[in-house]
């Protein structure tokens, strides 16, 4: 048999509309990319402020690499700590009100590293049941005791905490903005039980950083809750534009995962231009909220359309999920969409739930009204979108 099995895997995918391909983008991102030749209008990008194809972005780029070249060489602990990374994990830390900040290829990594970093046998993490497949990647490798609440039942998450106290230490993880959902955690409600429990305290703040908050810090500004977090996650290839992960916290905490994660010892730096990238996008979104207020114009512009129609659809971030239900489905109304131009990939499981399969709409703050009301006016002509004065709504799109 050997390697053949895959190919039964394959057909497998296949025949539940479970078989994910991609599409390669041929121009830069934006509002309208071009794939194969053709120009399509997207709401999938996580590229939340638009900046990923910034002048001042790339400028940064180019004249880091005249400057530094391009690769790192090496790992941070050998010979690939170079200025700009150093510079950035300062600015990110002065950005986030953090003591000090620890750099990482990917969100990914920063995640699986520090979960892995601050429990193992004998400990016990308990994290929010959507949270992100890095973070439940994290507590399974961790090696400890891994259990799961309900989405954001925070009396549950009490109920968890009170009957772990026989384990050496426990760590409370959710995101801030989950990333398929688009809704936020009660994350006031979660610091003040999990330090009742004396609980370590982890936040993905990935896709609320340069979304959330009066200076776009992230869900930790938002509710004033700078320096009660004991680890914090951010990304910078979301709202910032360029890639790349980090935690931050307490100095002692950044010296520990420097010596203890291992997804940052063993791993080849970044690049010292993706920094430089990575300062500008930090720059811009300091000098010049307005790209926050613009993306804020088109999230509440977005609600106010949905909320003409009757499928209740929530809209709490950039991140708003169209739930379909079915596979088949979902990538039936993806399919339809990209036919008419609207690039909007279906989400299916593993990532989401058995019966939750979605559109994951992301917007943008370059996106515009007209872009909005295209997209609603198909979605309505294909009858997902049901009037308020239908007399029912679709449980399924067909």
């Amino acid at each position: 048999m050997g390697i053949d099995f895959v190919l039964d895997e394959l057909n497998a995918l296949k025949d539940r509309a479970l078989l994910r391909e991609y599409r390669t983008i041929e121009n830069a991102q934006g509002p309208f990319v071009q794939i194969t030749g053709k120009t399509y209008l997207s709401f999938c990008s996580n590229n939340y402020l638009g900046l990923a194809n910034h002048p001042k972005i790339k400028q940064a780029a180019i004249a880091a690499i005249n400057q530094y070249g391009w690769g790192a060489g090496a790992s941070r602990l050998v010979s690939g700590n170079m200025t700009l990374h150093q510079e950035l994990e300062r600015k990110i830390a002065e950005f986030k009100d953090a003591e000090a900040a620890l750099l990482f290829p990917t969100g990914y990594m920063a995640n699986v590293g520090a979960l892995c970093a601050l429990a193992a046998k004998g400990d016990i993490i308990i994290g929010d049941k959507l949270n992100h497949a890095s973070i439940i990647d994290g507590c399974r490798q961790s090696g400890a005791a891994f259990r799961v609440y309900p989405h954001n039942n925070v009396s549950q998450l009490e109920k968890l905490l009170q009957r772990s106290s026989t384990f050496r230490r426990r760590l409370v993880v959710t995101e801030s903005v989950f990333s398929m959902d688009g809704d936020t955690a009660p994350l006031p409600e979660i610091v003040e039980i999990a330090k009742s429990y004396d609980a370590i305290i982890m936040i993905d703040d990935a896709h609320a950083m340069g979304v959330f908050g009066r200076h776009g810090k992230g869900m930790i500004e938002h509710y004033g809750l700078e320096r009660k977090i004991d680890v914090i996650m951010g990304s910078l290839s979301k709202a910032i534009g360029s890639i790349g992960g980090f935690i931050t916290g307490s100095k002692h905490l950044i010296d520990f995962l420097k010596n203890k994660a291992r997804s940052f010892i063993y791993t080849t730096a970044l690049p010292p231009a993706v920094c430089a990238a990575s300062l500008a996008g930090l720059a811009l979104l300091q000098d010049d909220t307005s790209l926050i207020d613009k993306l804020w114009k088109n999230i509440n512009y977005l609600k106010s359309q949905l909320s003409k129609f009757a499928n209740n659809i929530a809209v709490e971030s950039p991140v708003v999920p169209i739930i379909i239900g079915s596979a088949e489905n979902a990538l039936h109304l993806s399919t339809k969409l990209y036919q008419n131009g609207i690039l909007i990939p279906a989400i299916r499981p593993p990532t989401v739930p058995a019966g939750t399969s979605r559109l994951r709409i992301s917007l943008m703050a370059d996106h515009s009204e007209s872009d909005i009301d295209r997209l609603i006016a198909l979605l309505k002509d294909f009858g997902f979108l049901v009037p308020k004065d239908s007399k029912s709504v679709k449980g399924d799109y067909a």
